[in-house]
């Protein structure tokens, strides 16, 4: 069967317009290396920030005393978003270490996550993502474990706006990441 040639010529020049609408800025790091990626088009945007520092994007105040943790490659934290008409995404993932045991830092975080609603205990694992049927139910754990060696989770909030904090034992202390999803469609808001 033969396509018709207005659909295509249609389609080539929906694509040159929206290219020809994209801008793509970065900023490099020390190393030369790039930390921030904002890209714009008239179809919606994705922004990337690594290397992100401040606990407000999370919503959760900062630990007392914790100390941002690198990976190996010198991040410590990163800011993503994603959006455009029909959907966005946005998650915030900083990572800690303190001197403190996992539970002088449960403590803390639960009562500090406790203005978002109930705070629901995951213990053992959980399944970090968005939940299509209905984005307003309260979080809740899936049983499913995360592939990372931490042994506490903390969640809040509902399936598509939601705040979590794993907690590992790290030597003497522990380590810890707050996390910050944030889902959206057409019927939604940011």
């Amino acid at each position: 069967m033969r396509s018709k040639p207005g659909i295509g010529v249609a389609g080539l020049v929906f694509s040159l317009i929206a290219l020809g609408g994209c801008r793509v800025s970065t900023s490099r790091d020390g190393q030369g290396g790039d930390k921030d990626v904002d890209i714009k088009t008239p179809l919606g945007s994705i922004s990337v920030h690594e290397g992100e520092t401040d606990p407000k994007v999370t919503g959760l105040s900062p630990y007392p005393g914790a100390q941002l943790r690198k990976d190996m490659d010198g991040e410590g934290g990163a800011n993503v978003n994603v959006s455009s008409s029909l959907f966005g995404v946005k998650v915030a993932v900083l990572k800690y270490r303190s001197d403190d045991p996992p539970d002088k830092v449960l403590s803390f975080y639960r009562k500090d996550m406790a203005k978002y609603g109930k705070v629901v205990d995951c213990t053992g694992g959980f399944t970090l993502g968005y939940r299509h049927h209905d984005q307003d139910a309260e979080v809740a754990c899936d049983n499913a474990q995360t592939g990372h060696q931490y042994r506490e989770i903390l969640r809040v909030g509902t399936q598509n706006n939601q705040r979590d904090l794993a907690v590992r034992p790290a030597g003497s202390g522990s380590e810890f990441a707050l996390i910050y999803v944030r889902t959206w469609d057409d019927k939604s808001t940011m």
